[in-house]
């Protein structure tokens, strides 16, 4: 999996938070139980954004379960969660280092909810397809959130914007060196579709990262990675991907330069008892 600097995940975390679907919250808290614990495990956790964001606007007693490769990121999101729920109950979090990637239903026993961002577009298709499977087969829910899905705008625009997003694109979707076929934008497609051949319902939602002048420094950080891909994926880009990143870059220490990057958000609950049977 990929590994992420925290001062990155650090960074992105006020846009993050402004761009999740908060109309996903809804149907999310009418599925989950009102007078147990619920138990949340967090996919990729990170420095523990997502759990910051979401523990507070859930009701009830939780139980956070946080998994991911970083020992450092793990011990940051344990130690950052809100010690109380929406309601007042209380909320703790542990720490599993593990491959997310190998878990199955028996793992996800007694979980009430999955939850995981800027996640599925790192994931192949059978990743995918198991982490489908796994939830389904759990009867837990599944709150999937900022998945890339490939469209950007930046206002104002540049010619070569198109070229940029499109090399960007095919490096989302590369193979990587242990010979993982990634999905990138085609991430949130491929989830829906695997939840929902296996009877789920699944909510989806734009999830957009609207970066405005006061976030210069967000933009900076963004544009460099963006561009640095692209051009890592098509090398010949490089003689005028230079001159087009310092001339955006200007831009953005200048105030000039607004940028909409889309994500993509899913909400999946399971098949009902009824349909099941």
């Amino acid at each position: 999996m990929t590994a992420f600097a925290p001062d990155w995940l650090y960074l992105r975390e006020p846009a993050d938070a402004a761009a999740r679907a908060t109309e996903l919250l809804d149907p999310l808290r009418s599925f989950l139980p009102e007078d147990e614990e619920v138990v949340i495990r967090d996919l990729g956790c990170g420095t523990g954004s997502l759990g910051r964001w979401l523990a507070a606007r859930l009701p009830g007693t939780q139980h956070w379960i946080l998994h991911d490769h970083d020992t450092d990121l793990l011990t940051h999101a344990q130690a950052s969660l809100p010690g109380t729920a929406l309601d007042g109950s209380p909320v703790d979090a542990v720490a599993e280092q593990r491959d997310i990637t190998a878990l199955r239903a028996a793992d996800l026993a007694g979980t009430s909810l999955v939850t995981a961002s800027a996640l599925l577009d790192l994931l192949t298709r059978d990743e995918i397809t198991a982490l489908a499977t796994a939830v389904v087969e759990a009867g837990c829910a599944a709150l999937l959130m900022l998945s890339v899905t490939g469209k950007v705008e930046l206002s104002p625009a540049d010619p070569l914007d198109p070229a940029m997003a499109a090399a960007f694109n095919a490096h989302q979707r590369r193979v990587t060196e242990d010979g993982r076929r990634l999905l990138g934008p085609n991430a949130v497609d491929v989830a829906a579709t695997a939840f929902g051949r296996l009877g789920a319902t699944v909510v989806r939602a734009d999830s957009a990262w609207r970066l405005g002048p006061d976030q210069a420094e967000l933009q900076r950080q963004w544009l460099e990675g963006w561009v640095g891909a692209a051009v890592e994926q098509l090398p010949q880009l490089r003689p005028v991907a230079d001159v087009y990143l310092q001339r955006r870059l200007e831009m953005a220490a200048a105030g000039e330069l607004r940028a909409v990057i889309h994500h993509g958000d899913l909400l999946v609950l399971p098949p009902s008892m009824e349909a099941a049977a």
